[in-house]
């Protein structure tokens, strides 16, 4: 119970930093100094297991993807590409607001770690002077991004919790499906009210030229999910390939890539790499997960409570699945639906997490409110919530 406690308030005194303006990388940062307090460690082997863990492939993957991406993003702006596909987008759509989530449903279907700060500047460029604010833009660029995750054999989230337990992933799949459907129309219930399509885009003005803008976007898709080439790796290349066509020069090519090296991005890396770290080495997440388990509760409530609270605390579905459901099938012989409204109960702490690290970039990127982006979130995942309970409810009722 006690590493509950503990957790909880580091949590929220990393959201009281968010909520004064600090740095997402430097909140973190922070939030793991009070680790040291609360928890005892080896100060040898925590230096060493930090200095391994930034300087793992994952980091150096994720640096390199968050800042390529920025790259890249720069050189679709400078060609005007951008710009382009927000057109033709609401030229194919005809709707603001099924044009405005294309995007994060698109760039979505990329497992990629940074993909919302690929989506973001899309969203924006598709909402600029619309009367959206930026707590809004955050919530539909974070959204839109996450059915996907639900149903999409890419994410080793749901290929995981279908190994671990046995249940097929063609199964799974289909029980998780209602819940992502729901999510898909949930975003519309709970945003873009002001927006109506009084205003008809020309369908034929340069609608199947510009169709061509939307190349780097699909082969980026390509080369990651079909010939699984690392992003930063299928980020450069395309960045490339934009520039040679649109003729640019040597200099302008290093500038694009020069861009997107900051050193807000190292931070926040860092940042989210030694926070997840402190969590797992100073046996928070082992002691939650022991606490529920031992509590002597109902095995629903664990099913739901226990994926619940560590996808909220390490942010990620891989977390909660690699941690959590090889204790769920120690309580009892499960079921399919059992196994889904778990997955469902993690998934929702993850979209609620402040240590997604979608959620921490789409609110770098537009500078929204933490707290106002919440107000969207939180009734969406409560909605899915409900939504998953009445479904596990009908199939254990038909079972």
């Amino acid at each position: 119970m006690i590493d509950i406690v503990k957790v909880c308030f580091i949590f929220i005194f990393i959201l009281f930093l968010l909520r004064k303006k600090v740095n997402v990388g430097y909140a973190l940062f922070a939030g793991s100094l009070i680790f040291l307090i609360f928890y005892r460690f080896d100060f040898q082997n925590l230096s060493l297991t930090l200095l391994k863990s930034i300087s793992s492939h994952t980091s150096i993957n994720l640096f390199l993807s968050l800042t390529l991406i920025k790259s890249f993003e720069y050189a679709l702006r400078k060609t005007e590409l951008m710009q382009k596909m927000t057109e033709t987008s609401q030229s194919m759509l005809n709707n603001k607001k099924l044009s405005i989530v294309s995007m994060p449903l698109i760039i979505g279907m990329l497992p990629s770690l940074g993909g919302a700060y690929l989506s973001a500047p899309m969203v924006d460029s598709a909402t600029r002077n619309l009367n959206i604010s930026k707590e809004e833009k955050a919530f539909i660029n974070y959204w839109y991004r996450h059915p996907w995750e639900l149903i999409l054999p890419l994410y080793p989230g749901i290929i995981l919790a279908s190994a671990i337990c046995g249940v097929s992933l063609r199964k799974l799949i289909l029980l998780n499906l209602p819940i992502a459907l729901i999510l898909f129309i949930t975003g519309f219930i709970l945003s873009m009210h002001n927006l109506k399509n009084d205003k008809k885009f020309d369908k034929t003005k340069n609608h199947m030229k510009n169709l061509f803008s939307f190349t780097p976007i699909l082969l980026v898709l390509l080369t990651v999910i079909i010939f699984k080439i690392e992003l930063y790796i299928a980020l450069i290349i395309n960045i490339l390939i934009v520039c040679l066509y649109h003729k640019k020069n040597l200099r302008e090519i290093l500038s694009i890539i020069r861009y997107g090296f900051t050193s807000d991005v190292f931070i926040l890396v860092a940042g989210v790499i030694i926070f997840k770290e402190m969590l797992q080495i100073s046996g928070a997440v082992d002691g939650i997960a022991k606490t529920i388990t031992q509590s002597g509760i109902p095995y629903l409530v664990i099913f739901i409570t226990l994926p619940l609270f560590i996808g909220l605390i390490t942010g990620i579905s891989v977390g909660f699945v690699g941690s959590t459901f090889p204790l769920l099938l120690h309580l009892k012989e499960t079921l399919a639906y059992e196994i889904s409204i778990a997955f469902v109960s993690g998934y929702v702490g993850v979209l609620i997490s402040p240590l997604h690290l979608c959620l921490i970039l789409t609110r770098e990127y537009f500078k929204a409110d933490m707290l106002g982006i919440y107000k969207k979130i939180i009734p969406g995942c409560v909605i899915l919530f409900f939504t998953a309970l009445i479904e596990f409810a009908i199939l254990r009722y038909y079972s």
